[in-house]
C-alpha cells in the first residue's frame, strides 16, 4: 500500500498562465478550438445536461463517498494543490474518493468538475503518481473535455430513438464513432496535462504499467512494457489491422499500453521539456487561435501517425492518401495547362 513519499521533497515548475492548447493532442484541439468559437454552445450543452442530473450525481457522492479535505484524505488534499499550482489552476474542484477496488478516475459535471478517485488507485499509487492521475483529470476539468463528453453520452443513449427514424441510425453512428475517436486523444491530452502536472516521466510510466497491470510493478519490466507498444503500433497484417479498429469501436480510453508509448514519443518529441523551459501558448491568448491552423495540426497528426506506423492497414491507407494528392496535384496541373492554352487562343 502506498503510504506517501519517501524521498526528499521535489521542486516542480509553476507553468504559469499556460493554456490548455499546451496539453492538447492536435487532434482533440483542433475539435475544441472549433467548439470553442461556438459561443453559447457549452451553455446549451450544459442545458441539456441539466443542473438536476449534475446535483444529484454530486448528492449521490456526498452519502456514499469520502470527500476530500484538510481532514479527509489530507494527502490527497495537498495533491491537488500540488497539482493545480503546477498547472496555474486556483479554481480547483471537488475531489472524492469511492469505494472501488479498480483502478479509475473520472471527472464529471460542466458548472463544477468533480474529480472521483477510486480506493484501489489510492491504495495502489504512490505520490507521484497520484499526482499524474489527478493531473489527468484536472486536465479534463480545464480544457473542459466533460461539455464534450456529455454530448457523447447524449448521443449514445438517444442512438436506439433514432434507429426508429429513417437514416437517423446511420447519422448518429457516424457522430458517435466521431466523437469516440476525440474521447480517445482527449485522454492522450489528459496524460500530457498529467505529466506536466508530476512533472515527473518515470512516475506517469509506472501509473500506466499499474493500470495494465493491475496495481503491481514487482514483475514487471519497462522494456518490455514498452516493447508491447512497439509491437501493437506495429500491427502484423491487414488482419490485424482490423482487429484493432473493431476492438476501438466502443472504446472511450485508449489501451493502457498505448498510452504509455504515445506520452513517451510526446516526451521524445521535445514539447514537454519546452514547455517546462516556458515555452508554451497562453490562456490569454485563447480568444485568437485559428481554428485552421488548429484543423492543419490535426490532420497533419494523423498523417504523421500513419506515416509512422508499421501497421499493413495504416500504411496502405498512407500510400493511398499520398498518391491521391499526386494524381489530384498531376490533373490540376493538366486542367491549368489547358485553360491557359484555350485563354491564349
Amino acid at each position: 500500500m502506498a503510504t506517501g513519499d519517501k524521498k526528499p521533497a521535489r521542486s516542480r515548475v509553476a507553468l504559469t498562465d499556460i493554456s490548455s492548447r499546451a496539453w492538447e493532442h492536435p487532434a482533440d484541439r483542433g475539435a475544441l478550438v472549433a467548439l470553442r468559437k461556438l459561443k453559447g454552445f457549452d451553455v446549451v450543452l450544459k442545458t441539456m445536461s441539466g443542473v438536476f442530473r449534475e446535483r444529484t450525481y454530486r448528492l449521490t457522492l456526498l452519502g456514499s463517498a469520502v470527500r476530500v479535505d484538510e481532514r479527509q484524505f489530507a494527502r490527497l488534499h495537498r495533491l491537488l494543490a500540488e497539482v493545480g499550482q503546477s498547472l496555474d489552476c486556483t479554481t480547483l474542484p471537488e475531489m472524492y474518493v469511492s469505494a472501488d477496488p479498480r483502478l479509475t478516475a473520472q471527472t464529471v459535471g460542466m458548472d463544477k468538475p468533480i474529480i472521483v478517485l477510486s480506493s484501489g488507485l489510492v491504495h495502489h499509487l504512490d505520490d507521484d503518481e497520484l499526482r499524474f492521475a489527478i493531473g489527468h483529470e484536472l486536465g479534463h476539468a480545464i480544457t473542459g473535455h466533460a461539455v464534450y463528453r456529455t454530448l457523447l453520452a447524449r448521443l449514445i443513449s438517444i442512438s436506439n430513438l433514432l434507429s426508429a427514424v429513417p437514416g437517423g441510425a446511420l447519422g448518429a453512428r457516424m457522430i458517435t464513432v466521431g466523437l469516440l475517436e476525440w474521447s480517445r486523444k482527449a485522454e492522450l491530452s489528459a496524460d500530457r496535462a498529467g505529466l506536466l502536472a508530476c512533472q515527473d516521466p518515470t512516475a506517469a510510466l509506472r501509473t500506466h504499467m499499474k493500470l495494465a497491470s493491475g496495481g503491481t510493478l514487482e514483475e514487471l519490466d519497462v522494456t518490455s512494457f514498452l516493447q508491447q507498444g512497439a509491437e501493437y503500433d506495429e500491427g502484423g497484417d491487414v488482419r490485424e489491422s482490423l482487429i484493432k479498429l473493431s476492438l476501438l469501436q466502443q472504446q472511450t480510453h485508449p489501451f493502457a499500453v498505448v498510452r504509455a508509448t504515445e506520452l513517451r514519443r510526446w516526451t521524445d518529441s521535445g514539447a514537454y521539456t519546452a514547455i517546462l523551459g516556458g515555452d508554451y501558448p497562453r490562456r490569454a491568448d485563447d480568444d485568437s487561435a485559428s481554428v485552421s491552423a488548429a484543423a492543419q495540426e490535426a490532420a497533419a497528426s494523423y498523417s504523421d501517425a500513419f506515416e509512422r506506423t508499421q501497421d499493413t492497414l495504416g500504411k496502405l491507407v498512407h500510400d493511398l492518401a499520398g498518391w491521391m494528392g499526386q494524381a489530384s496535384g498531376w490533373l490540376n496541373d493538366r486542367f491549368r495547362r489547358g485553360g491557359s492554352s484555350d485563354d491564349v487562343a
